[in-house]
């Protein structure tokens, strides 16, 4: 229980924050619009942050199934456990979705622009190309992965309190260096519950869901969750058998 409650707050709180910071950028008439991808990139960042820090110590603060994916391969998760992660992850995104859809509530009315809306809940391509919109959330993926295995190894001794403003800075970096082309997802459940999310909820013009692009934020970050963790498991972490001088 203490998985799947800390999952599913945890995740709650990064979509709340992190979709509440693109609504406040997005949405007319809030007292953010237009303030642009760096207020973005850090509310995403302060969003993972927060939620680690009020959830990670009861789950481990994966809120991601690539991230649990990718703690399965690496042997720091039961597989087992994969399921009851993934879907506490799902029900935790799509709550913090509607707590935005609640949260900017006369705002949906007042903006015309149904792609701002769609943004709100999940990610659309700023050049729509399938293929290199997939290897863009792959590579966001697997940095995201290599640098959580990295902050968390035991000998690089940045975990404990430090672990969750470590990896909120991670991934403010990634959305600035590697967010452009596809809005960075870098998280299935952060993008599938939020997109079924706006395809039900009753907002005012509301245009496509774009249920065709929805399998690249969704595949592209479980394959980057993949070779992120192949990557430091087997490139990175023999590196400490060498003993270098410290």
């Amino acid at each position: 229980m203490n998985i799947f409650w800390g999952e599913l707050i945890g995740t709650m709180l990064l979509v709340l924050l992190g979709n509440g910071v693109v609504a406040n950028v997005l949405l007319t008439k809030s007292k953010g619009h237009n303030s642009g991808w760096i207020v973005i990139s850090a509310g995403w960042g302060f969003a993972v942050g927060i939620a680690l820090y009020a959830t990670a110590w009861a789950s481990g603060g994966h809120i991601n199934p690539a991230v649990t994916l990718g703690f399965c391969i690496a042997g720091k998760t039961a597989w087992n456990l994969f399921p009851l992660y993934a879907t506490s992850q799902m029900i935790g995104a799509i709550l913090g979705a509607i707590l935005v859809w609640l949260c900017y509530f006369p705002h949906w009315r007042a903006t015309y622009d149904s792609t701002h809306k769609l943004l709100c809940f999940a990610t659309h391509p700023a050049i729509r190309n399938y293929k290199w919109n997939f290897v863009t959330e792959v590579i966001g993926t697997a940095v995201l992965l290599v640098g959580v295995l990295g902050i968390f190894d035991a000998h690089n001794l940045v975990s404990g309190g430090m672990g969750p403003y470590a990896v909120g800075i991670l991934v403010f970096s990634i959305g600035l260096s590697l967010g452009g082309p596809t809005g960075y997802a870098i998280n299935p459940a952060r993008d599938l519950g939020p997109r079924i999310v706006h395809a039900f909820l009753p907002i005012s013009s509301r245009g496509s869901s774009e249920w065709s692009y929805s399998w690249v934020p969704v595949l592209g970050p479980l394959l980057g969750g993949v070779l992120g963790t192949l990557l430091y498991e087997f490139l990175i972490a023999p590196l400490k058998a060498l003993n270098l001088p410290q």
